[in-house]
């Protein structure tokens, strides 16, 4: 369930309205605004509009101010209703308070084909979204193409039903994806009618009741005593000790690895004797202010306050493998790891069992043992402003603490 209010936030004597959208997603309030078209004075907005007048000129005024508002609410309510609620944020609440004073026009007719929706869909977002997304969804199209080449016909958005879910879900298991991929992707295709939908296009009645079970993934990560082993481990290889610095400033720090291999000695600057590196995060364009953890600084020293040498995400995944053998990280855990369906095929999937823990260390090993390590020793919310997390619940999920562990957390400070 979705309010909106209106407030006026200027000092000036004449202004924009400022539009708010209050909603809850996973028992988490979120408030979020944009700026209206709607031009009042302040005086009338906060001596009139909202009290009592015999004056007829007042009350005119009033019903037609509240005439507009409503439009605009109920425009605002409706785009918000057919929205999947991951994609509501402040770019989307204002780019739909745009839509209503200038709705856009497509230059053709809307197709009600499912992979040519998807691609309007993606031209759409192209600015809004990060090219991580929009790559994403591009990939999503490319397989429901296969799927329709296969069929003979393509789908149409009406179509996406239980039985295009029983079609969508042999297909997909025929390719070897987990269940974790068939879940997303559903999420995804459903995003797509949803927005079709909006645009007055048939979806299908079952359309939003369509749901696929996700697989419990097991959370690895690098403890502390497995970090201390890794800092002090003696590693001949120039290339290795790179790697091994990288990995513990990505523990150290919990940004993803497209963030924080870009980290240069230029980013930093020193506020009140703290160090903090500043920067934009690739895949949310979020500005960031991260105070540096004492064992980063103490690695910047060493090395006469420069970060490690830069190299690709590819072989950062390699060699911290090799790190992580090399420190004796060799006991078998329970997760899962790309393997290439047949040799020489160049496909892969992932395979779940069980697997020595350094085959399991992957670039994100980092954030997510930050995140962990530092769960119940920070307060949650200085965690979530360094990771991201924009919800407790999700990032609670993110590290894995099930609602049994939880209770043992509370019962900790009885």
């Amino acid at each position: 369930m979705a309010t909106v209010s209106f407030l006026y936030r200027s000092s000036k004597d004449e202004a924009n309205l400022n539009l708010r959208l209050l909603f809850t997603h996973n028992s988490e309030p979120f408030v979020i605004g944009a700026k209206t078209k709607y031009r009042i004075s302040k005086s009338y907005w906060t001596k009139q509009h909202k009290k009592g007048s015999k004056d007829i000129k007042i009350i005119n005024k009033k019903i037609d101010v509240n005439n507009e508002l409503n439009k605009i609410e109920n425009y605002v309510l409706n785009a918000f209703n057919l929205t999947d609620i991951n994609e509501i944020t402040k770019e989307w609440l204002q780019t739909h308070v745009d839509y209503y004073y200038n709705p856009p026009k497509p230059e053709t007719i809307l197709s009600n084909q499912l992979t040519e929706y998807a691609a309007y869909y993606i031209k759409c977002k192209e600015h809004e979204l990060s090219k991580a997304s929009i790559t994403k969804y591009k990939t999503i199209k490319k397989k429901v193409e296969k799927m329709e080449t296969e069929r003979g016909k393509p789908f149409l958005i009406n179509e996406i039903n239980e039985d295009f879910k029983i079609e969508f879900l042999k297909f997909y298991k025929d390719n070897n994806y987990s269940n974790n991929t068939i879940h997303k992707e559903l999420a995804f295709i459903k995003t797509f009618c949803k927005h079709a939908r909006n645009n007055g296009i048939e979806t299908s009645l079952q359309l939003d009741g369509l749901k696929l079970p996700q697989q419990k993934v097991e959370k690895i990560y690098l403890t502390i005593e497995e970090l201390e082993q890794i800092e002090k481990k003696d590693i001949e290889s120039i290339a290795l000790k790179n790697a091994r610095d990288w990995l513990i400033i990505s523990c150290y720090s919990g940004q993803r690895v497209s963030d924080f291999l870009r980290f240069t000695k230029e980013m930093i600057r020193i506020e009140d004797g703290i160090n903090l590196i500043e920067f934009t995060q690739k895949k949310t364009n979020k500005k960031m202010s991260l105070a540096l953890h004492p064992k980063v600084i103490k690695l910047l020293k060493k090395n006469k306050g420069h970060f490690p040498y830069a190299i690709s995400d590819q072989r950062y995944n390699e060699y911290i493998k090799e790190v992580c053998k090399l420190v004796g990280l060799t006991n078998k855990i329970k997760g899962s790891k790309q393997k290439e369906t047949k040799p020489d095929s160049g496909i892969f999937r992932k395979e779940n069992g069980l697997f020595h823990k350094y085959e399991l260390v992957t670039s994100h090993i980092g954030r997510r043992s930050f995140a962990t390590n530092f769960y119940g020793k920070i307060p949650t919310a200085l965690l979530m402003s360094a990771t991201g997390h924009t919800t407790e619940a999700m990032f609670l999920e993110y590290i894995g603490k099930t609602q049994t562990q939880q209770a043992k957390e509370l019962a900790k400070f009885w």
